[in-house]
């Protein structure tokens, strides 16, 4: 994807999907002297091999950098916009400065330099693949993290996806810090744990049967 002069970055993220945790970005800057083997979409990767290419990633690349938008973010701005906010947080944080960057899927974010966005492009080029990888690996850490802090929902097996077992979760637990209010399967449970307060305390009012 390059000719061999022109400064590429890879931009892609991890967790635009889930009902909890932050929306994680990477930007990756290949070095041509130092050959990473196995880039491919995060996807299509172990777990072991995603954490295995990494560690090479962080040792081999020209630059490379990771950054996350909250959870109060995505909240506040919709998960495209926080989105946005992490890749333009990760592309900040290299330590080289790109000439052009190349963005998996239909968005870009508003940066200095020209941006390009790429479908499928965490299969197709390998600086979107690396950085798939790197936010990968990095969200699920993160969500093991969550997983010690409220161990209820299981997020360290679904990372956050609204899985049939997460859903019951916040059924039975009801909402945690950690969970994205903007998303309906979480606002659902927030206006039943409401609709079921209100129908207590009118309940209290009531006359009594005789």
């Amino acid at each position: 994807m390059t000719d061999g002069e022109t400064l590429l970055c890879g931009v892609d993220e991890a967790g635009r999907g889930p009902l909890a945790g932050p929306v994680v970005a990477a930007a990756v800057m290949l070095d041509p002297t130092h050959t990473i083997t196995g880039l491919a979409d995060s996807k299509r990767l172990s777990a072991r091999r995603r954490e295995e290419i990494a560690v090479a990633i962080r040792s081999r690349a020209r630059a490379w950098a990771v950054a996350s938008a909250s959870v109060e973010e995505i909240d506040a701005l919709n998960i495209l916009q926080a989105t946005l906010l992490a890749m333009r947080r990760a592309v900040a944080g290299l330590a080289v400065a790109p000439e052009l960057v190349l963005v998996d899927g239909l968005h870009c974010p508003a940066l200095d330099a020209p941006t390009r966005a790429i479908v499928n492009g965490d299969a197709t080029v390998a600086e979107i693949s690396a950085a798939s990888i790197l936010a990968k690996v990095t969200r699920d850490a993160e969500m093991q993290l969550l997983h010690g802090l409220h161990p209820q929902y299981g997020f360290d097996r679904h990372k956050g996806y609204p899985t049939a077992a997460h859903v019951a979760a916040l059924q039975s637990h009801g909402v945690s810090a950690a969970h994205r209010r903007s998303f309906a399967p979480v606002r659902m449970v927030i206006e039943g744990e409401k609709q079921s307060r209100t129908w207590r305390s009118v309940s209290r009012t009531l006359p009594s049967p005789r």
